[in-house]
């Protein structure tokens, strides 16, 4: 039981880093998309292909046309990214955690 609540923690631990790390290249492509810099060409390319598969369907809901313009999808993922690590990673750590203190009861 130890060992499946230590397993627990670590995949919390990690998924909140990529949920992080996964953020911050929304938000470098977002301020990307604002300037146009041609050295930065190939870094724009992999950001696009990064993060076009979570942002199109936000895309679909509330098309930038809607608010002249305005692409809103980078917003809407950074929301649900903060949304999941509060409620999954948080949750996935707070149950180790009590397997933990159960299982140390035992003892």
């Amino acid at each position: 039981m130890i060992l499946f609540a230590n397993f627990l923690n670590a995949v919390a631990r990690v998924l909140h880093i990529v949920l992080i790390l996964y953020m911050w290249i929304v938000i470098f492509r977002a301020v990307l998309s604002w300037v146009k810099v041609p050295s930065l060409y190939p870094v724009t390319v992999v950001l696009h292909n990064l993060t076009e598969p979570v942002m199109k369907p936000f895309r679909k809901i509330i098309p930038p046309s809607v608010l002249g313009g305005i692409d809103v999808s980078p917003i809407i993922v950074i929301l649900v990214i903060l949304f999941v690590d509060s409620f999954l990673v948080k949750s996935i750590s707070l149950y180790a955690q009590q397997m933990l203190r159960e299982s140390a009861t035992y003892f």
